[in-house]
């Protein structure tokens, strides 16, 4: 597959992003540069994910009051958020890591499909083969003790090793070995699967924004229940 110039320049600006974002977290963890750069870097995910939460709240009230909750408590915690960056920076490496092994392992629970097995299915949009089925439950277990064994790692490190390797490993390692394990499952893959069962990234990427989109949209469709009539 070629990439357009574009599609060239839009990957080169995230891993230059990813490089500048991991190398001011590890200089904030050490106490170096900006403790306010640092605490807003720390918080960023966070608040991102609560306001993807309280956006899709089809309450004006309680998104609005959620907001300024938010807010009120990021100035009032301020303070001490920049006496404690590295901690903040563990918080954050840590729920990321625990959030993404739960999103995945919660799957493989229950009679449900396995979270790849469902993207492989929207891509293919067709039944899948048991080879198939097997390979993508697989990957599944593998992606959830790759993220559960990286959070594992992170505790360990913050609680029995010098604060520097914590953070070399949390912040400077984080994305070489996500790389590593995307690059380890396509060459498995590419063992496991003959050719016409092996979906692109790009596939991959479009059957995960479809799945979300189609997630949200039935949330926001679900009906209420009307209050019970007292007779």
């Amino acid at each position: 597959m070629t990439l357009s110039p574009g599609q060239l320049l839009r990957g080169l600006a995230v891993v230059v992003f990813l490089i500048v974002w991991a190398l001011l977290a590890h200089s904030g963890s050490a106490g170096e540069g900006s403790a306010d750069l640092s605490v807003l870097l720390g918080v960023a995910p966070i608040v991102a994910a609560l306001v993807l939460l309280l956006w899709r709240s089809s309450h004006l009230l309680l998104t609005g009051t959620g907001v300024l909750a938010m807010l009120g408590g990021l100035a009032w915690y301020w303070p001490s958020l920049r006496d404690n960056i590295a901690l903040l920076f563990f918080i954050q490496h840590l729920g990321t890591n625990l959030a993404l092994g739960t999103l995945f392992g919660r799957s493989l629970l229950g009679g449900g499909e396995a979270l790849i097995t469902q993207l492989a299915r929207a891509v293919h949009e067709a039944n899948l083969s048991d080879l198939k089925r097997r390979y993508t439950r697989r990957a599944t277990v593998a992606w959830s003790l790759f993220f559960l064994i990286n959070a594992l790692v992170s505790a360990l490190l913050w609680l029995f090793a010098p604060l520097a390797v914590w953070s070399t490993f949390a912040n400077l390692l984080s994305a070489p070995l996500l790389a590593a394990m995307f690059v380890g499952e396509h060459l498995w893959r590419l063992k496991a699967l003959p050719p016409e069962e092996r979906p692109s990234i790009a596939q991959v990427a479009r059957a995960f924004s479809m799945r979300s989109q189609q997630k949200a949209a039935a949330t926001d469709l679900q009906p209420t229940q009307p209050p019970a009539s007292s007779s």
